[in-house]
């Protein structure tokens, strides 16, 4: 009987290595950190309920958001990884008002979400972390400066996301390509399971909360009617929401699929953050040949001027995306027309 060779992450990272005459180690002991923490934070996930790690802390975050125990939990596993490693000089999380520094000498800044879709924990759903790394711009030893950890999307030397579902699942991208490794608790090790990930050709599925329906703008709300009602879409799509956009994104990357939290008319400028999961989700997704953007411009070539700047986010399928920018744009246009006109003067 013929037997499937079996890659774990380690081997990965190590032929990825000898293929990189420039590498020096640094990013690969980064990811490594990362493991290390993911895999202690998995362990709490896996019996978040027989421990009192469940629940609220009754405090907020710098985004004005309920903060949960396994919230700070993951955060420090991951800030104590990666200050032990040595490679991180800096670290920026979601749940921090400023940027934490770990060693001067380090030549890496990471950018983590440590616990995306913590209002699932309280009811088993699937939770992730989310991470993304730079190269530094000061020099190692110097005073961290803010060009360091405020750039854009498109310098990320490496993205990915851990999911804490069925099956825990590392997926990450160092621009070659999008591949899943899968981990295997008999043996304690992530496991290749999914090479060289791309979006399926078609569009099957999209993923927003309608329950903010009428505070959407005009032309995501037609482009939701246009999806459900016209004659055009053979097949209809299914609807499929989560709450967590790791958990989205990951159901839509392999099943084929777009991801919509657009900004609000309360709201203009979106919920989710541009450095902790916009920028790693889109290059994750315009690595498996997808595409990402604030609803005009790609989210990789924005440059933010906040650590926690927020952004609408569009992401999936490139051809659904496009379309997603059509509406936008002939509903924008209208929209200044009918004004315009409101503006003049009658005769």
């Amino acid at each position: 009987m013929r037997t499937q060779s079996v890659i774990t992450l380690e081997q990965f990272i190590i032929e990825k290595e000898k293929s990189n005459q420039e590498a020096t180690g640094g990013f690969s002991q980064i990811i490594r950190d990362l493991m290390l923490a993911c895999r202690i934070i998995n362990r709490e996930v896996t019996k978040a309920g027989l421990v009192d790690i469940l629940g609220s802390l009754n405090s907020t975050n710098v985004q004005g958001e309920e903060v949960q125990k396994l919230d700070i939990y993951a955060e420090k596993q991951l800030i104590d990884a990666l200050k032990k490693g040595g490679e991180t000089c800096a670290i920026g999380s979601e749940e921090q008002e400023e940027i934490v520094i770990l060693n001067p000498k380090g030549r890496y800044v990471v950018l983590i979400d440590p616990l995306d879709g913590s209002s699932n924990i309280d009811v088993n759903g699937s939770i992730g972390t989310i991470f993304s790394i730079y190269k530094r711009i000061s020099e190692s030893g110097e005073a961290l400066v803010p060009e360091d950890y405020l750039q854009k999307g498109r310098n990320q030397v490496a993205a990915g996301y851990i999911l804490y579902g069925s099956s825990t699942m590392l997926i990450f991208t160092t621009g070659n390509g999008v591949n899943a490794f899968t981990l295997d608790p008999s043996i304690g090790e992530f496991l290749l399971s999914h090479p060289n990930i791309r979006y399926p050709e078609k569009c099957n599925i999209y993923s927003i909360n309608e329950g903010n329906y009428r505070k959407l703008f005009e032309g995501v709300k037609q482009y939701l009617r246009f999806i459900k009602t016209s004659n055009e879409v053979k097949k209809p799509y299914s609807a499929r929401y989560v709450g967590s956009l790791v958990a989205d994104f990951h159901r839509n990357l392999l099943k084929g699929g777009i991801y919509l939290y657009p900004g609000t008319t309360d709201k203009p400028s979106g919920k989710l953050r541009l450095l902790y999961e916009g920028n790693p989700m889109a290059m994750l997704a315009e690595q498996a040949g997808g595409m990402a953007t604030n609803g005009y411009t790609d989210i990789l070539d924005i440059e933010p001027t906040a650590l926690h700047q927020r952004t609408p986010l569009f992401l999936g399928n490139r051809e659904e995306v496009n379309m997603i920018h059509n509406f936008l744009q002939v509903y924008d246009q209208i929209s200044q027309l009918v004004t315009n006109n409101l503006g003049k003067e009658k005769p």
